[in-house]
C-alpha cells in the first residue's frame, strides 16, 4: 500500500481539528481555534481528494 503519506496528512488534518475544536471547548482564543478548525479540514479534505483520485486510476 503505497497511500502512506496521504494517510498521515489525513491523520496531520485530523489532529489539528481536533485541536481546534478542543481550543473551542476551552474557550481560548478564538482566531487560534478557527484558524486551527480550516486548516484541518482543508487538509482532510485535501488528503481524502487524493486518496479517492489515486485509488480511481487503479
Amino acid at each position: 500500500m503505497r497511500n502512506i503519506p496521504l494517510l498521515v496528512l489525513f491523520l496531520l488534518g485530523t489532529v489539528i481539528t481536533v485541536l481546534g475544536a478542543l481550543f473551542k471547548i476551552m474557550h481560548q482564543s478564538v482566531i487560534l481555534s478557527n484558524s486551527f478548525l480550516i486548516t484541518g479540514m482543508i487538509i482532510e479534505a485535501l488528503a481524502v481528494f487524493f486518496i479517492f483520485s489515486k485509488l480511481s486510476k487503479k
